[in-house]
């Protein structure tokens, strides 16, 4: 969804876009994008103004944005997590998975970050425009 948001902004190239847009274009409710818009402004990607010029806008180009900053910037959770429970029985498997899953589990999400951290927003701007012109379609 933050991808998503992102794109549109920058599509609207430095145009104020309403929460109400970026709903729609989403399909959820303006409140959620609202959340999800103060989480990206603390991340330094987008300002949010009210009154006149309401409405957000990127901050930085989009060249400058890449997936890995966006995912480190709305992802709180462990993309791979283990279970919490007690380790107390005789099993050597049981035992020991969650010693041998933790080293596999950081390598799977460096290895997800680094490639997230080769495109930036400019590039999935231009597969969108390149998608919509060849549906015939116009983004927002």
């Amino acid at each position: 969804m933050a991808v998503q948001v992102l794109t549109v902004l920058a599509y609207k190239a430095g145009e104020p876009v309403t929460s109400t847009l970026l709903a729609a274009s989403v399909n959820t409710n303006p409140v959620v994008i609202r959340r999800l818009l103060l989480v990206l402004q603390t991340a330094g990607f987008v300002e949010t103004r009210k009154g006149a010029s309401v409405g957000s806008r990127l901050c930085q180009p989009p060249q400058r944005i890449d997936l890995a900053q966006i995912y480190r910037a709305v992802e709180t959770a462990e993309p791979f997590k283990l279970p919490q429970r007690s380790m107390d029985h005789p099993c050597a498997v049981g035992h020991c998975i969650q010693a041998a899953l933790i080293q596999v589990f950081a390598a799977t999400e460096t290895a997800l970050e680094r490639e997230l951290a080769k495109t930036n927003l400019a590039h999935i701007l231009a597969l969108v425009e390149k998608s919509c012109g060849q549906s015939r379609q116009r983004p927002h």
